[in-house]
């Protein structure tokens, strides 16, 4: 196999609300694997171009915003950090204002190219596990395992709702659905690197799963895949 030299990569994707973040960090911990957030990468951007009221349209500037922009992600034992330009805002990007604008940021190919080239290079040094829209699409076309990890719009919004909810903040279910829903069609729709399930994903519905049984599932693909080498 050609890639067989390469560092191991797994790559998860799919859908806003399936429980990638979760499901990645702790197959990650599991199998001792670097786990990278691309999604956080997106959104620190955002949060960026709105505490600077960037106009959001103007492609230019949220180009040139990206370029001087360092973002580092950390991770130990028990937690997993973001940083901005040295500040921590592990919990600034999750805000329902940052999730509904990064599409602003994710629709500039600039900026795609900026963020892909981070992230490729985490191989260099890293077995990985990585999710986001597009890892298994275009990030890493070549990665050894690639899922494809989906659930109901009515369990991703459960999820999202409870998640939320653990943060403190209130949100109507109903327009939290509607929110999922044009989340979905933004992604799937966009002319650069669209959500797509890529040929040879292995997808898995989580909706009737518990977070356990994912990681369980995905380590065991992992340790097949493994044997079968």
């Amino acid at each position: 196999m050609k890639h067989n030299k390469k560092h191991f990569v797994i790559a998860i994707d799919g859908p806003a609300g399936a429980g990638k973040s979760t499901v990645a960090m702790l197959v990650a911990k599991k199998l001792g694997f670097l786990y990278v957030d691309t999604g956080a990468m997106y959104r620190a951007l955002t949060l960026k171009a709105l505490r600077q009221k960037l106009d959001l349209n103007d492609r230019q500037s949220l180009i040139e915003m990206a370029r001087k922009s360092k973002i580092e992600l950390f991770q130990n034992e028990n937690h997993y950090k973001v940083f901005l330009d040295g500040k921590e805002i592990t919990e600034e990007i999750r805000t329902e204002e940052v999730s509904r604008n990064s599409h602003f940021i994710a629709s500039v190919p600039e900026i795609r190219e900026i963020l892909w080239d981070i992230q490729r290079s985490y191989r260099n040094n890293h077995n990985i596990v990585m999710e986001g829209r597009d890892i298994g699409t275009v990030v890493f076309p070549d990665a050894q395992i690639k899922i494809y990890l989906d659930a109901s719009v009515e369990e991703r919004t459960k999820r999202r709702y409870l998640q939320l909810k653990q943060q403190g903040i209130e949100i109507d279910i109903k327009k939290l659905k509607e929110e999922i829903i044009k989340r979905d069609e933004k992604d799937s729709k966009r002319d650069i690197a669209p959500l797509k399930k890529h040929p040879e994903a292995i997808v898995i519905d989580t909706t009737n799963m518990t977070i356990e049984e994912e990681v369980l599932l995905i380590t065991e693909i992992y340790r097949k895949r493994i044997k079968s080498e």
